[in-house]
């Protein structure tokens, strides 16, 4: 792809890496906190010029107080007023901001190099749009400015000049076990597998799913997460989106995305040759190491993560996806592959879908395994024109939700 080949192929020095001046979308989420955390290791490396975030106002005053930033943006106006009257007494100069073109401009302004896209679900296509069109060097935390934006999306990182790195810890290791030159991955690339802990109910029967609660699915194993992603991870709907991901980010079509399920999380993706070799990248389940590869690259820096100590490592296990029972349990993961061969937008309807099924789960009003009905009836329900602009795709992601909580709806 070419923005792969212009990331990968980015001339390097001999001197290490240089200071960055970074804005944090999404800096009170879960990749906000590990990027900064990892930022702060490194002082003499990264300038924070901007913080963003939703409704978290005290924690957001606890990272402007710590980074200073020159900004600091809330998307709701009264966590924004909040925010400001905290911030008078202590003399900091940062300038408190709200509203979606403040985002937008934050995630394009000319004092920034580097931005840390993190924002969750569609609500941060918009401002990694702008970034990339401002020729960011783009750390992608936020999926679905793939799933739903697609070749859109690849477009204007392209015109931008943009260089996108993958932060999702599954795409970081493909893209760390891929050769420097992305001109040759096509001619040497067999396939890539995505590996996939199997979330909290890898064992569970799958006639019992419908009993599971919003605190369940929201004890992932191995990983902590906010709580959407930790319900994709049950359903493993977020394996299904890193599907889509995988496809825009490597060029390579659906047939050669494979997902197997790896309950220890130790490996956190491979990619096999032509030649049957297979390369892997292992770490420990720590959202820091793949955050800190995409903000040194092209160097390694200090995660803060534990090192892997193999004499310690769990005896590593792997599971076909392809098994009757785990098909049961995990329906979503199949839709993947459907709507890439479906027409051009159905990737953002599923998005959508599954965004709008997930909170209502989250709030009660749906079963877990409706989820998935969610998802599938408003693909039948919803075919969307190809989209050619942000405002088709904005359209597009409003009516399938629309159609979603149609079909929510019908179910009482």
């Amino acid at each position: 792809m070419a923005q792969s080949q212009s990331t990968k192929g980015e001339s390097t020095d001999s001197c290490g890496p240089k200071v960055q001046t970074l804005t944090i979308l999404g800096s009170t989420g879960s990749i906000g906190t590990s990027t900064l955390d990892v930022v702060a290791r490194h002082p003499e490396l990264f300038n924070v010029f901007a913080l963003t975030g939703s409704n978290k106002v005290d924690l957001m005053y606890e990272q402007c107080v710590r980074f200073k930033p020159a900004y600091a943006l809330m998307v709701q106006e009264d966590a924004a007023k909040k925010l400001e009257q905290l911030l008078k007494p202590t003399g900091l100069k940062t300038q408190v901001l709200t509203g979606a073109k403040a985002l937008d401009d934050l995630a394009a302004h000319p004092n920034v190099d580097t931005v840390m896209a993190a924002i969750v679900g569609a609500a941060g296509l918009s401002s990694c749009l702008a970034a990339a069109r401002a020729g960011k060097r783009l750390l992608l935390a936020n999926k679905e400015a793939l799933v739903v934006g697609g070749e859109l999306f690849l477009t204007q990182v392209r015109n931008g000049g943009a260089k996108l790195l993958p932060i999702d810890s599954e795409h970081s290791a493909i893209f760390q076990s891929l050769p420097q030159d992305a001109s040759t991955w096509s001619s040497t690339v067999e396939k890539i597998i995505l590996t996939a802990s199997g979330g909290p109910f890898k064992s569970r029967d799958p006639k019992t799913l419908h009993l599971v609660s919003p605190q369940e699915a929201c004890r992932h194993p191995n990983w902590v997460m906010g709580q959407k992603i930790s319900v994709d991870s049950a359903t493993m709907m977020n394996k299904c989106l890193e599907v889509i991901e995988a496809h825009y980010l490597f060029g390579l079509a659906p047939n050669k995305i494979e997902v197997v399920i790896h309950p220890q999380s130790i490996v956190h993706s491979m990619v096999e040759y032509k030649d049957t070799s297979v390369v892997a990248q292992l770490g420990t389940p720590d959202m820091r190491v793949p955050i800190a590869y995409g903000l040194g690259w092209p160097y390694r820096i200090a995660s803060g993560a534990q090192s892997l100590q193999f004499q310690n490592v769990p005896a590593m296990t792997f599971e076909d996806f392809d098994s009757n029972e785990h098909r049961e349990r995990f329906p979503g993961l199949l839709l993947a592959w459907q709507v890439l061969e479906a027409r051009p937008g159905m990737t953002g309807v599923l998005n959508a879908a599954n965004e709008v099924a997930v909170q209502a789960f989250l709030g009660g009003k749906i079963g877990f395994t409706q989820i998935h009905e969610v998802n599938l009836r408003t693909l039948d329900l919803y075919e969307p024109t190809a989209p050619h602009s942000l405002e088709d795709l904005l359209e597009l992601d409003s009516r399938a939700r629309l159609t979603a909580e149609q079909v929510i709806s019908a179910f009482d």
